[in-house]
């Protein structure tokens, strides 16, 4: 049995016009099952979450990254669909609801995301992460950014310390890259350069981190696919392909399920 939960924050939900859908990935409102909610909270997730142990946790922030998942492995075997909402917090706080009420055998992360430069990575092509960073946490100085590891603060104080890496366990398709999720996306050419080179990174993203930072405290093996929809540099969304990739990312990893 399959179930479609949302983790979607309450704030999000009262979103609405053109603030809420700029980037063209609109704020849904919350939803178990496909029915709408008011506002969702850990009790109302809980309720469709406690009979039996999940085999596969798949996760995406949007309705766009994730609604032909939900529809196709409604009847698959214990595989439950996820939608967080964007960012850090809504990322961390979805999975979390979710693992604290019910044993998670694994957890994929699906979405969309864009190519730094350098990365030889173009529109339409669906990679998985070899790992994950915190490509923004850290300290900005005269002399230049510094990562949490220079600062002597740890992100996990886990054995060995997590500092701006993330571990990633899965890996569903062939030649792996480094991934780089961000609170602010590098809408410019410069600090699209500057992350790439600081950082090794391939792909951004707003969530991976998080979910992956999640899973290693938890012990739970993580995962992450995601579509190149656009060049990451100086922002121009009339350029990107969210739609059309979104779903290119669903299909590989659709793929991958049926295949294991």
């Amino acid at each position: 049995m399959v179930r479609v939960l949302s983790a979607t924050c309450p704030v999000a939900v009262r979103s609405s016009g053109p603030a809420a859908c700029c980037s063209g990935l609109s704020v849904a409102p919350p939803a178990i099952n496909g029915e709408r909610i008011q506002a969702l909270t850990p009790m109302a997730l809980s309720s469709d979450s406690r009979n039996g142990d999940v085999e596969l946790l798949v996760c995406y922030a949007t309705e766009l990254e994730g609604s032909m998942l939900a529809q196709k492995l409604r009847p698959s075997r214990s595989i439950v669909t996820l939608r967080t909402g964007i960012g850090l917090v809504n990322a961390a706080h979805a999975v979390s609801c979710m693992i604290a009420r019910q044993r998670v055998g694994a957890i994929i992360v699906c979405g969309v995301g864009g190519a730094y430069p350098g990365s030889g990575l173009g529109v339409g092509q669906v990679v998985c992460a070899s790992l994950e960073s915190y490509a923004d946490l850290g300290a900005l100085t005269p002399s230049g950014f510094i990562g949490m590891e220079d600062l002597g603060l740890p992100v996990a104080e886990t054995c060995p310390p997590l500092f701006n890496t993330v571990p990633i366990n899965i890996f569903p398709l062939e030649q792996p890259v480094p991934f780089a999720t961000v609170s602010c996306l590098s809408g410019t050419d410069v600090a699209a350069r500057s992350i790439a080179s600081r950082t090794g990174c391939a792909v951004e993203n707003m969530e991976g981190a998080a979910v992956a930072h999640v899973s290693h405290l938890h012990g739970i093996p993580v995962g992450e696919v995601r579509a190149i929809s656009n060049a990451v540099g100086d922002r121009s969304p009339r350029g990107w392909l969210l739609q059309n990739t979104a779903l290119l990312a669903q299909e590989a990893l659709l793929s991958w399920i049926e295949s294991r």
